[in-house]
């Protein structure tokens, strides 16, 4: 079960990194650094920008629930880490 929420919690890490990097920059910051800052038609329309919140949202969620998972079986376990 361990192993299972590891590569769960692997995953979900990398594809949650992958969403945030694909919303687009809303203000200033380091998004221009990368060309969020220049407009263009290709941008997408609201209804993709509202599917990719809430898949980043469930995505947020599983995470939260494996690093919660893996926290309370470790505690009963201890770590799989032989001395």
């Amino acid at each position: 079960m361990v192993t299972f929420l590891s590569i769960l919690l692997t995953i979900t890490s990398l594809l949650l990194i992958v969403l945030v990097l694909l919303h687009r920059g809303k203000g200033g910051g380091l998004s221009t650094l990368f060309g969020g800052g220049v407009s263009s038609s290709l941008g997408g329309s609201a209804v993709v920008e509202k599917n990719l919140d809430r898949l980043t949202i469930v995505c947020g969620l599983v995470w939260v629930v494996c690093i919660i998972a893996l926290g309370l079986l470790l505690k009963e376990t201890g770590p799989a880490v032989p001395l």
